[in-house]
């Protein structure tokens, strides 16, 4: 066991080309990416997340989507969390009867919101002759939106046939409307 094995942590980073918002409610990118330091120097390993996501699906249970990290507020579902060659890949839905999923699906639509976090426990690290610490082994409780993401080197950008900014503020308008609609009957 390491130094660095049981306190809670987190990690950010942006979402790559594959941040995208489609048919008003998907989102999908890359959490995290293996290999590459973080501004904290911490480096996941591939397979680090293997263990947990067994775990997870063993119990039936998923990794939180959440707004910023905090628990009072998750803002959709997580369908696919999954690692790959490159990192720990997710795709989800903002849930737009969720006023903050609203807020983030038009963040996202104007720019202003970009990134990817993780919230985990290390279970296993150790640190290389750089000073990093390789993250070998983490359980992962969450993956949020964030506003600061720690990878600098991943962007966003749009895939395929996803929606502007200007469809998703309109979307985003839209769908509040149709809440306050509902919620006056």
């Amino acid at each position: 066991m390491s130094d660095f094995e049981g306190a809670p942590e987190r990690k950010f980073a942006r979402a790559g080309e594959a941040l995208v918002v489609a048919e008003g409610q998907v989102i999908e990118g890359y959490a995290s990416y293996f290999g590459k330091a973080d501004k904290g120097g911490d480096i996941v390993q591939p397979g680090a997340y293997a263990a947990s996501l067994a775990a997870l699906k063993k119990a039936g249970r998923r990794v939180k989507m959440l707004w910023q990290h905090d628990p009072a507020q998750p803002i959709g579902i997580w369908d696919e969390v999954r690692e790959d060659e490159r990192g720990l890949y997710v795709k989800g839905r903002l849930l737009c009867d969720v006023a903050k999923a609203r807020e983030a699906a038009a963040l996202i639509g104007a720019g202003a919101i970009d990134g990817l976090s993780i919230g985990y426990r290390t279970v296993r690290a150790q640190k290389d002759g750089k000073g990093h610490r390789l993250l070998s082994e983490l359980e992962l409780w969450e993956v949020s939106l964030v506003t600061f993401p720690m990878l600098p080197e991943a962007r966003v950008g749009a895939k395929g046939d996803s929606l502007d900014a200007g469809d998703l503020r309109e979307l985003a308008g839209v769908l509040e409307n149709a809440r306050r609609m509902l919620a006056a009957r």
